[in-house]
């Protein structure tokens, strides 16, 4: 080695011995993490090898033995037997250089009609759309456990809070089909995103789609798609389905960092409302009266990694003129780490959730408290003696304030303490004022008496058989 050689390799870094092709040639390589796309690589491949010797463009000799040696190919990445070659870039490249290993002069004809251009766009939808798919099936699994933990908690009260302090008392079950409520509109987003990504950009070609006879609607029905993109520039270019699945599964993750965040604080000593199992939960290596929520932690932190793969496909995609470029290979690695990322906690959550158990005896006591009936004797005062609620509410933020200075809670006043704010309360009142009492009045639709509760479990339970 030259002198001079010693410096251009200091200059470009010690990792890289051989200077700047071998820097070229890790940059430019996608295979590291490309190779998770290898079964729809080769079920691309082989729907295009049928739909060319359906059309004439090849014989039907060779395409039988591509479609044949492209599954010996598969057999062999499933085995473990692959050998997966930095050198060769990518995928596709890597399944078509064994491909012509196996069978010879044929492989080379697999390539006619078609770019990697069109052959990735459509191995990465494919693989999106897997995922959609993946992720509509754990979100039905963890709404199934949330609605039997409601229809099991119907009657159940414990506190509702805003601003994290005691509001009115609602029942479990009404907290849980909150978020029955919520997964289902993810749910829907990624059966939306599914509907939108389901065209074919196979056949697109490099971007002006090609000369040859190709039948594009013949590949995108073998591939299940609902027909070809209409745009080949579009068809190359597109990453709204990445985007779009990103986007939705940013949203879902919050949602599950929210129930994760209740459960975290729900399993405190300070509230002890639930009790997680211990497959849920872990020691301390110093203080061993600890069991750490860490599950529902790390799926309150995941939220980060799903949000910052869509930042980043956005900030990748934001500036990019049509059609194809380069800086596209970036798309994949943030949402195979998203998909994954969502995939493992929707499994832990629908764990966690399956396995809960609920303190009973702490959610009523906790509902009773912090005067969380104080809203039932204002809508009392209303009903019954006819104030105007401003009215009411001044009232009853006076008792409040008494029962505040005696130390006790609302229903523990006195019948003369109560007419001491207004003559118009009576003996009946104290129906209104515990909790039981409070949360049964709460029929109107969507509220958290016992019987709507049902009724949505019923629903639920009915539209997710």
């Amino acid at each position: 080695m030259t002198d001079d050689t010693k410096s251009s390799n200091a200059m470009w870094g010690g990792r890289f011995a051989a200077g700047p092709d071998a820097i070229m040639e890790a940059i430019n390589a996608s295979i590291s993490f490309d190779k998770r796309l290898y079964a729809q690589d080769i079920r691309g491949s082989r729907a295009h090898a049928a739909m060319l010797a359906a059309t004439g463009i090849l014989t039907n000799s060779d395409a039988e033995a591509i479609g044949e040696g492209l599954l010996t190919v598969l057999s062999e990445i499933e085995a473990g037997d692959f050998p997966f070659s930095t050198a060769l870039e990518d995928i596709h490249m890597n399944v078509e250089a064994r491909l012509k290993a196996l069978i010879g002069e044929p492989a080379g004809r697999l390539h006619t009609a078609r770019s990697r251009n069109d052959q990735v766009a459509t191995d990465f939808r494919l693989w999106v759309r897997d995922q959609a798919d993946a992720a509509i099936t754990s979100l039905t699994a963890l709404m199934q456990v949330l609605v039997a933990q409601a229809e099991k908690g119907a009657d159940w009260v414990m506190p509702g809070f805003t601003h994290l302090q005691t509001a009115q008392p609602v029942t479990w079950g009404h907290h849980m089909m909150a978020y029955v409520e919520m997964f289902a509109r993810d749910r829907s987003r990624f059966e939306d995103a599914r509907k939108r990504m389901n065209e074919c950009p196979l056949g697109s070609a490099a971007l002006a789609g090609t000369g040859f006879p190709i039948d594009r609607h013949m590949t995108a029905t073998a591939l299940g798609f609902d027909r070809p993109m209409a745009n080949s520039l579009d068809g190359v270019s597109d990453r709204d389905f990445a985007l779009e699945f990103l986007s939705s599964a940013a949203i879902c993750a919050v949602h599950l960092s929210r129930l994760a965040e209740e459960l975290v604080i729900w399993s405190s000593a300070q509230f002890r409302f639930v009790a997680m199992s211990d497959k849920w939960s872990t020691g301390s290596s110093i203080m061993p009266q600890k069991r750490n929520p860490d599950a529902a932690e790390l799926i309150r932190a995941k939220i980060g990694r799903v949000l910052g793969a869509a930042v980043a496909l956005f900030t990748v995609m934001k500036g990019l003129p049509l059609a194809y470029s380069k800086d596209m290979q970036e798309d994949k690695e943030q949402v195979f780490d998203a998909a994954d990322t969502l995939m493992l906690a929707l499994a832990a959550m629908t764990g966690m959730m399956s396995d809960l158990t609920v303190n009973t005896a702490k959610l009523e006591a906790a509902a009773s408290s912090g005067f969380s009936t104080a809203t039932d004797l204002a809508d009392w005062l209303v009903r019954e003696a006819g104030l105007p609620f401003r009215d009411a509410h001044h009232v009853t933020g006076s008792l409040v304030a008494l029962a505040e200075k005696k130390g006790c809670d609302l229903p523990d006043l006195s019948l003369e303490e109560l007419k001491s704010a207004h003559p118009a309360l009576t003996e009946a009142v104290y129906s209104v004022l515990g909790v039981h009492n409070s949360v049964a009045s709460r029929q109107s639709y969507g509220g958290t008496a016992p019987d709507q509760v049902r009724a949505q479990v019923a629903r639920w339970k009915g539209l997710l058989v």
